[in-house]
């Protein structure tokens, strides 16, 4: 699966803040950005695995955890939440 990430227009680029999101399930989970228009984030997280991005405060990241029927999503989480220092 190709992993692609639109940039931002270069105003918003400097509002974004460096986010970590860890995987700390046995199972492969799929994490996306969907509420921001003109932009598409996602990306494989694998068990144990840590993931660093940046995203603009607003975003939520959505966690979809693999399963025998597919992904099913199990989460959602505000970006700040996600804001490392």
């Amino acid at each position: 699966m190709a992993q692609l990430e639109t940039p931002l227009p270069e105003t918003d680029s400097s509002k974004e803040i460096l986010c970590c999101y860890v995987n700390t399930t046995s199972k492969i989970q799929i994490a996306r950005i969907s509420n921001i228009p003109d932009r598409y984030f996602e990306r494989v997280v694998f068990p144990g695995q840590r993931l660093m991005f940046e995203a603009l405060p607003h975003a939520q990241l959505e966690i979809h955890t693999g399963g025998m029927a597919g992904a099913i999503l199990s989460d959602t989480i505000h970006c700040t939440r996600l804001a490392c220092n």
